[in-house]
């Protein structure tokens, strides 16, 4: 096995077990994504009258109410999703949970059929399940991915996310007008997750050390570049240190500004290029996609440049952060307020315009996203069931905000005014992440108590200086 030697800990050439977990996390995310999106792109066939398929009459209330029942029971567990999965192990934890989110896939016409009401339910419950997905992931990457090679490893398991995404919506208009119906889109969902639990259960691993097939030299490159100690499934978490943290506010804005926007777009879409743009039902679909493709494209385009950028010491890793979540965050909301005066006799610059908004959130894949990580390996994980689980109060209230603005789903000015509010959130939060975010490892992540703290503290700094030069302050624990 060859080696690149561009750092003190030489890295191993070729395919590895870290990159074979990344592939496995991938596709996760995508199966993860079909389980939370299939109701976005359902919603529009469960309520017109289509051949061969049921259909409800409900009203704009009733839909708003749906799409935004998932984030109740997603909220709720953030939290002890993280702690499950610093305790017991993230792979227990999320390829359960994915099982579990594939059989209540299946419940989704029979839920339909028995009213609005029960489709909430299932939401709720499938977003209980669903909640667990971040934290465990944030968990599996602290022990998998060496800071080197962070931002494009990270960022390639989690455009998972938007590939999943996209491909859930570009496929539905074929299931959608096939024998299936819509209900075909429920079916296919719970089958796959199941079939990737199966495969998760089987080759995952929760840290290099178990891996099945990992060689020493891997190994050791990994534990020596990750941060994460050996010990921290019983290290307390240091909640007090955290909350009081500015960093950890930075991070949370900029996290609740992403998923406010996000999921706007993404439950909102498919109604407005019916309502506004009029286009049909697999048109719909097909155009829907277009932005998650961008997105997850982008994504594998922006995280090598990051990494290069900050590897080379051209700029510091609290820089790199802030820079791409700021490209993540504001060009979005550029995109936002031109695509409010669209009309549907100018179809393909909104079209346009929606794929770039979606699209340019690639660049937070390189900032807030990772920024769990840089602040605390040991913690990534509760941490991120914290900001996942608050920024979820978003994913609640921005469908229930879209639902009181639009009396009228076929006014664009209606719609200027939901894109316009994202664009001031887009604003506000990434403004907040510019003043307090930080990348370097916070004090409290290793307990004042363990006597190889500041071992370990020197040997990250040494390390990091080796990696790309930085100053004294973005040094400082």
């Amino acid at each position: 096995m060859g080696f690149d030697t561009s750092s003190d800990m030489a890295r191993p050439r070729g395919f590895g077990a870290r990159h074979w977990q990344a592939i496995l996390l991938f596709v996760g995310m995508m199966i993860n994504y079909f389980q939370r999106v299939d109701i976005s792109a359902a919603i529009v066939p469960m309520t017109q009258s289509t051949a061969g398929a049921p259909y409800y009459s409900w009203d704009l209330s009733d839909k708003s109410l749906i799409l935004s029942s998932f984030f109740w029971g997603y909220v709720v567990s953030q939290v002890p999703s993280g702690l499950l999965a610093k305790r017991f192990g993230a792979k227990i934890v999320l390829g359960s949970a994915t099982a579990i989110g594939g059989v209540l896939s299946f419940f989704h016409p029979m839920a339909a059929a028995n009213g609005w009401e029960s489709v909430c339910v299932l939401r709720v419950l499938t977003g209980l399940v669903q909640g667990t997905v971040y934290p465990c992931v944030h968990t599996l990457l602290a022990k998998w991915v060496p800071r080197t090679e962070r931002g494009f490893l990270t960022t390639g398991i989690y455009s998972g996310a938007q590939f999943g995404t996209a491909v859930i919506l570009v496929t539905s208009g074929f299931i959608f007008e096939s024998s299936m119906g819509w209900p075909g889109l429920f079916y296919l969902s719970g089958g796959l997750s199941l079939a990737w639990a199966l495969l998760f259960f089987w080759q995952a691993a929760d840290e290099p050390a178990t891996a099945r097939n990992i060689t020493k030299a891997e190994r050791e490159y990994i534990e020596s570049l990750t941060g994460s100690n050996s010990s921290s499934q019983s290290m307390p978490v240091p909640w007090i240190s955290i909350f009081k943290s500015p960093a950890f506010y930075g991070l949370l804005a900029a996290h609740c500004g992403f998923t406010w926007g996000f999921y706007t777009l993404l439950t909102e879409m498919p109604s407005y290029m019916s309502k506004v743009l009029q286009l049909d039902v697999k048109s719909n679909a097909f155009l829907s996609s277009l932005p998650y493709f961008a997105m997850g494209v982008l994504c594998l385009v922006v995280s090598p440049i990051s990494d290069l950028l900050i590897n080379r010491g051209v700029i510091s890793t609290t820089t790199a952060r802030k820079l791409f979540n700021s490209i993540g965050q504001w060009g979005p909301m550029t995109c936002l307020i031109g695509l409010g005066y669209m009309t549907a006799d100018e179809k393909t610059w909104a079209i346009l315009l929606l794929t770039l908004a979606v699209g340019i959130n690639a660049g937070c894949s390189c900032g807030y996203l990772i920024n769990h990580i840089d602040l605390s390996p040991n913690f990534a994980g509760p941490m991120m069931g914290v900001t996942n689980g608050i920024a979820g109060v978003t994913s609640i209230v921005a469908p229930l905000v879209v639902g009181a603005i639009l009396t009228e789903e076929e006014d664009p000015s209606q719609w200027r005014t939901v894109f316009f509010i994202t664009g001031a959130v887009y604003l506000v939060c990434n403004t907040l992440f510019v003043i307090f975010g930080k990348a370097t490892v916070q004090s409290w992540n290793e307990p004042k108590n363990l006597s190889s703290t500041i071992t370990l503290r020197n040997h990250i700094e040494n390390d990091s200086k080796t990696i790309a030069p930085t100053t004294d302050k973005d040094n400082r624990f």
